[in-house]
């Protein structure tokens, strides 16, 4: 079969290799579509992988060729996405059913094979049945999707269903008009105001730096003047406009606009840490006392909950994808084969042309 096969670092090939066969209690996956993550662009070209070589690749969908053993035939042919992260089972965090948090997990794409490769070997655990509805593209952006769900829902934020769930149980729901800053359009970025927007908060300001940033946040249904110019910048702006968010999100993940979050968040205030970081996080003395002073709330936030229940991260982006409450398609702004995926990464890494999420289907 062919596959992107990371050998070292900043050494990616298209090659042929062994299809894999379904281990005990594995399915054979055929991918049919998988996105680029901006988490992928460093593992090739500049930290590698857990090991090399590697097929990387973690957030993709397909259809179920071949059962291994112990698996129940009847999820041959099925349409599957894909939660990435195998947990362990054993530790306290699985035992708990807070696999994200697993201690001794293994992941398809960094730490096993992954998704750019025309076949992948992943637990039965990990599939998640797609309605017809729901196309493979739109499957294969169920990972970072979700991602933007769980940083919402660790705020204290609802979501459409959580009003009734127990996901948020014991917190206040945030009143609809208050006003929500997410600073950092890329993926994340933009699904995070793609979601915070179809549960019906009106006030959320988009902060980016990218013309094609702004350009598909207004296609998400953002105001425009709800869009921010400028990163560390943008964050200043919205202090003198005497914009104070009760929740603002860092969807960069750098010291400066961290800051410039618990500086111009409101009083009594939550600062969400969803961001990758990119270098150390200091605070000065003064930033330090705002977190006193204003009572601040900083949370961080890694990963999502797939706990194979309907009050999950996934099965909730999974029921307002089939009902047509989002639309993470308008955020695609490339799309290659398997065969010229590298461009998109290149793309990525060189930054030589705007883009949001690339995405690489398979025939």
């Amino acid at each position: 079969m062919k596959a992107q096969v990371l050998r070292r670092i900043g050494d990616i090939r298209l090659e042929e290799i062994e299809k894999p066969r379904p281990s005990q209690g594995e399915v054979l996956v055929k991918v049919r579509a998988c996105g680029i993550c901006g988490s992928d662009v460093p593992r090739v070209y500049e930290t590698g992988a857990h090991r090399m070589p590697l097929v990387i690749g973690h957030e993709f969908s397909g259809e179920v060729a071949e059962v291994g053993e112990g698996v129940e035939p009847n999820w041959s042919g099925k349409r599957v996405g894909i939660f990435p992260l195998i947990p362990c089972m054993k530790c306290p965090q699985c035992l708990a059913k807070r696999y994200e948090m697993c201690e001794s997990y293994n992941y398809l794409g960094s730490r096993c094979d992954g998704g750019f490769a025309e076949y992948a070997a992943v637990p039965v655990w990990n599939l998640l049945e797609l309605p017809e509805d729901v196309s493979f593209e739109e499957a294969a952006m169920l990972e970072p999707m979700a991602v933007a769900v769980h940083a919402i829902r660790r705020s204290g934020i609802r979501l459409q269903n959580d009003m009734e769930d127990k996901v948020s149980a014991g917190s206040a729901a945030l009143p609809l008009d208050s006003p929500i800053a997410v600073c950092g359009l890329g993926t994340i970025g933009l699904f995070v105001v793609m979601f915070l927007m179809d549960a019906g908060y009106s006030n959320v300001y988009a902060i980016g730096n990218k013309p094609l940033q702004k350009e598909k946040a207004a296609a998400l249904g953002l105001p425009p003047k709800h869009y921010i110019e400028g990163g560390s910048d943008g964050c200043r702006s919205m202090l003198t406009q005497t914009i104070q968010p009760q929740v603002f999100f860092d969807c960069v993940g750098k010291n400066e606009i961290l800051v410039r979050g618990m500086e111009c968040a409101a009083p009594n205030g939550t600062v969400v840490a969803v961001g990758n970081p990119a270098s150390d996080m200091i605070f000065p003395k003064e930033v330090y006392w705002k977190i006193l002073r204003k009572q601040l709330m900083i949370i961080g936030t890694w990963n999502s909950s797939f706990t194979k229940e309907a009050a999950d991260d996934w099965h909730y982006v999974l029921q307002r994808l089939s009902s047509g409450g989002v639309h993470p398609d308008k955020v695609i702004s490339h799309r290659f084969d398997i065969e010229n995926m590298q461009n998109g990464l290149e793309i990525m890494r060189d930054k030589s042309e705007p883009y949001a999420k690339i995405m690489v289907g398979f025939s």
